[in-house]
């Protein structure tokens, strides 16, 4: 089995900063993409950013310029740094991972259980 697990969530003024760490463990042979999405209350869970295979990384439009995401592939870890933070950041951030657990296994998609990021005064 593969675990997902993120840390570093919590309760943040605007303009603050946060950094969100996540490990992956368990049954991992290769891991192609690793990145963050967030669920606000009554909305839809969205991509924020995520780093693929060599290290192209893709951003939402939102956060472009305050957020920035990289990836320790030795260790499996990704991680977002979030800077200038506003209070529509507020959500629980998503790990995701896309891995297989061998050499012949097909790609899965994985997914920790969240983190709350609040953003208020």
């Amino acid at each position: 089995q593969v675990q997902l697990v993120e840390s570093g969530g919590g309760l943040v003024q605007p303009g603050g900063s946060l950094r969100l760490s996540c490990a992956a463990s368990g049954s991992i042979f290769s891991i192609n993409a690793m990145g963050w999405y967030r669920q606000a209350p009554g909305k839809q869970r969205e991509l924020v950013a995520d780093i693929i295979g060599g290290g192209n990384t893709n951003y939402a439009d939102s956060v472009k310029g305050r957020f920035t995401v990289s990836r320790d592939n030795g260790k499996n870890m990704v991680y977002l740094q979030m800077n200038s933070l506003k209070p529509e950041d507020t959500a629980v951030y998503y790990c995701n991972a896309v891995l297989k657990n061998g050499r012949g296994a097909p790609w899965y998609n994985y997914w920790g259980q969240g983190t709350q990021v609040t953003v208020s005064s």
